[in-house]
């Protein structure tokens, strides 16, 4: 699957970007698990509805999302205040349409 890279400064913020093209599908139908490094819990989107219960707290008040923007299948999210320990890869996975985005957070900064 391809993968984005994304750049961003230490204490900056930045959107990781997820879209699906799956366009019979209503937000109501979608679930969109965000995973850093294949096991961190990011952020979910649960039937069209934001879900922190299993989130790691590192991710806690550091994690926005745009409800708005489901209706057109825009399912990223934004980070803010950035450390080093956020650089990695993250995976945005949409189900049930199965489609799998992969964002690569590069941190710069001392």
């Amino acid at each position: 699957c391809p993968q984005v890279t994304v750049e961003a400064v230490v204490g900056g913020s930045v959107i990781l970007p997820c879209s699906s093209a799956e366009h019979d599908l209503k937000p109501q139908d979608i679930n969109v698990h965000w995973r850093q490094n294949g096991s961190i819990y990011v952020y979910d989107i649960i039937k069209g509805k934001d879900s922190v219960v299993d989130q790691d707290p590192r991710y806690k008040i550091r994690t926005k999302t745009f409800p708005e923007e489901y209706v057109r299948r825009n399912f990223s999210i934004k980070l803010t205040g950035l450390t080093h320990a956020d650089a990695g890869t993250y995976i945005c996975h949409i189900t049930p349409s199965n489609e799998q985005e992969t964002v690569l957070l590069i941190i710069n900064g001392v």
